[in-house]
């Protein structure tokens, strides 16, 4: 039988530790927490942006579903967005990305308001971090934070709005990130 998680961890101990399953974790604030497995809504939205932005990247850039980054201004802190885009080689063995360009988050119900208040300050914080895409499984609109200079800039898309992605030279439709999503039609949307 596998034990439960510590309740508090550094930084450090978290990513020495291996609780021996498949379960996803993250740490805020010293805190291990558990990461529910996606709905299939949520799964297949990550799965068209993972092959769009894939498929439109040049070396050495590339895409990492599921991977980890580390919060620099913050001890005990660990993330793990759906997605990110680094052009950096990652160290072998390293149990984060060092240096993530792109990060992308799939905003469900349940985890929206702790993906926007909590970890998108987090992203924020990395100095790598160019560009930070947020995207509703809900609805057709996504968010995008672009980093100039010392401010942030935020652009809402929605429909079949372009994402135009300056972080990693590319760019993905609204309609090509929700294709197989279906939504409940409604006279304002047919």
């Amino acid at each position: 039988m596998v034990s439960p998680a510590p309740r508090r961890m550094t930084l450090d101990e978290f990513l020495q530790w291996d609780d021996g399953t498949d379960t996803r974790y993250e740490l805020i604030e010293g805190e291990v927490v558990a990461m529910a497995p996606a709905m299939p809504d949520h799964a297949t939205i990550v799965s068209n942006l993972d092959r769009a932005l894939g498929r439109g990247l040049r070396p050495p850039c590339f895409v990492l579903a599921g991977a980890g980054v580390i919060r620099p201004d913050r001890d005990g802190h660990f993330y793990v967005p759906d997605l990110l885009a680094t052009c950096v080689p990652i160290p072998r063995g390293s149990r984060h990305v060092p240096a993530p360009r792109l990060i992308v988050e799939v905003l469900s119900p349940s985890t929206r308001r702790y993906d926007r208040d909590i970890k998108l300050d987090g992203y924020r914080a990395i100095p790598t971090v160019d560009e930070i895409l947020l995207v509703w499984s809900e609805e057709r609109r996504a968010q995008l934070w672009r980093r100039d200079g010392e401010r942030w800039i935020v652009e809402d898309l929605i429909g079949d709005a372009e994402v135009r992605l300056a972080s990693i030279e590319n760019s993905i439709s609204l309609g090509a990130i929700y294709q197989n999503v279906p939504f409940e039609q409604t006279p304002e949307t047919g």
